[in-house]
């Protein structure tokens, strides 16, 4: 009996962790940090404020969390970039995870954009040290690739950057891209012809032709 409420407190914390932080994404993408209230989390998560303060000390830690699931979501797709792998298909698979993960999720990306716009004043330097190793741990994979003669002479962390603004692009700047694309919404298909011209294009540019016989 003991084990059997205490993994139903736990799918409870987790049910309940999991409605705050999905309501707090969508107030903090339209108002911001300074507009937001935990007030108004609560309201619309259904849950009194005390509840919220159980699971979360402060506003801040909230955002936090937002931003560190993100961050997770991220490592996720950029963990197809490894050393066991033709480049090809690891940039392909990190394109096409990228762009899936922020036409799922963009709130979180738009927050993420603001965040950073605003002077990155609630990105924690342990997230900030995470990103920066995890750059340079896929740097080193292309830096040897491209020791290897598999793929062009590129620097590995302006690629990334330019891998990082064209995935963002399509749900941080979504109106632009709508009207760039004479849709009201984006949809499926519009991310998918995303990942095959930014596929096509990037591999062109970093792929090198099979040695001639």
């Amino acid at each position: 009996m003991a084990r059997t409420a205490e993994k139903l407190d736990e799918k409870i914390r987790a049910r309940n962790i999991r409605i705050i932080l999905d309501v707090a994404t969508d107030v903090f993408s339209r108002k911001g940090f300074d507009g937001t209230r935990i007030a108004e989390i609560a309201e619309l998560a259904e849950l009194p404020k005390a509840n919220i303060y159980y699971y979360f000390s402060s506003k801040e830690e909230i955002y936090s969390a937002i931003i560190a699931r993100l961050i997770s979501g991220w490592d996720d797709a950029l963990a197809n970039i490894r050393a066991d792998r033709e480049p090809a298909e690891a940039f392909r698979d990190y394109i096409r995870a990228k762009l899936d993960y922020t036409a799922r999720h963009p709130r979180e990306s738009r927050l993420f954009a603001s965040e950073i716009i605003q002077g990155a004043r609630f990105l924690s330097l342990k997230d900030r040290r995470h990103m920066q190793k995890a750059t340079d741990e896929r740097a080193a994979v292309i830096e040897g690739w491209i020791a290897q003669g598999r793929m062009a002479a590129v620097d590995p962390r302006h690629l990334f950057i330019m891998l990082w603004a064209a995935t963002q692009f399509y749900s941080d700047f979504e109106p632009l891209a709508c009207d760039a694309l004479n849709r009201k919404k984006l949809t499926a298909k519009d991310f998918d012809a995303a990942a095959e011209t930014i596929v096509r294009t990037i591999l062109g540019g970093i792929i090198l032709p099979p040695p001639s016989r």
